[in-house]
């Protein structure tokens, strides 16, 4: 057989590929600007949580269901770095969000590597997906507000997200949401957190994308001077290029993220609160966010209390 490189001196098309990818490799890491596969968090150094064996909960339809199937359904981001975001090369999905899933999954006696499976689910679709039974729960930076009550259930909440800014590393102007006057502040088009800067900073100059990567591409292209959105998502970014980007200020709005669930189905919702706050004193909830968000730097904070009233 012949040798390697004998095989590639008579596959010109080969070797030009090689080189290809070296150069774009060197470049920006075969990848755009705003969301390369650089840094985030590795399959490897993820924690593993505990499974609850003799786990039982036959008050809940939803986890009845979920047993007989074999498995749980849930429903998550897939675009979203450091908190839920799918590999299209393996169809693995990583970050906070995920991590929350899977440790509430151990709890409830499924086994996260073997027994669960992630689907994407748009934001518009989440409610719908819950009520149809497309997915037994839903972890994807889901605001717990009145509207949605009305329709889904809520465990939680796991995190307290606040809109923030993300600027370059370099920047020193910057510093929080008192500091934008006359600079270019980027968010999605139609988003809540680009409504605010327009109604509450009007002297930022608000920038509007179609995403949060295009925005992110044009940050660091220097097109605009600071993202803002949650500051979750923000971290996410960050924490793929934590030597490029950094998240800076206060938050300057809340957002309680919560576990979308059925209506109505009260026994789950008071399980996973239960499993959130054994997390939480076991170390898990503190080890999931070390895998992933405090990769940008930012440690771990002090995670909420969970709200009882949501299942009572």
């Amino acid at each position: 057989m012949p040798s390697k490189r004998n095989r590639l001196r008579n596959k010109p098309a080969a070797r030009a590929a090689v080189a290809l990818c070296a150069l774009a490799l060197l470049a920006a890491g075969c990848g755009r600007a705003g969301s390369p596969p650089a840094v985030g968090p590795q399959p490897g150094k993820l924690p593993r949580y505990a499974v609850d064996q003799g786990f039982r909960l036959p008050d809940s339809a939803t986890w009845k269901r979920a047993k007989a199937r074999g498995h749980l359904v849930v429903g998550s981001k897939e675009d979203q770095p450091g908190m839920g975001e799918m590999n299209p090369a393996t169809g693995r999905y990583s970050g906070f969000d995920v991590e929350i899933a899977k440790m509430i999954a151990a709890s409830l006696g499924f086994d996260p590597r073997t027994q669960v499976t992630f689907k994407a689910i748009a934001s518009a679709n989440r409610e719908t997906a819950l009520q149809n039974g497309q997915i037994d729960y839903y972890v994807g930076t889901y605001t717990i507000n009145d509207g949605r009550k009305k329709l889904v259930g809520f465990a939680g909440p796991y995190s307290i997200a606040g809109q923030r800014l993300l600027v370059r590393r370099d920047e020193k102007d910057i510093t929080g949401p008192d500091t934008m006057s006359g600079r270019k502040i980027c968010s999605a088009v139609g988003s809540t957190p680009y409504q605010r800067i327009t109604e509450d900073y009007p002297k930022a100059v608000a920038v509007a994308y179609d995403s949060y990567a295009i925005c992110v591409d044009n940050l660091l292209n220097k097109q605009v001077d600071a993202v803002t959105t949650d500051d979750t998502i923000l971290l996410g970014y960050a924490a793929k290029k934590p030597r490029d980007m950094r998240v800076v200020g206060p938050q300057f709005s809340k957002e309680p993220y919560g576990i979308g669930l059925p209506k109505g189905d009260k026994a789950l919702g008071r399980a996973m609160n239960a499993a959130l706050t054994a997390r939480e004193k076991n170390g898990d909830w503190k080890r999931a966010y070390d895998a992933t968000l405090a990769l940008s730097g930012v440690p771990a904070p002090r995670p909420p209390a969970v709200d009882r009233s949501l299942t009572s």
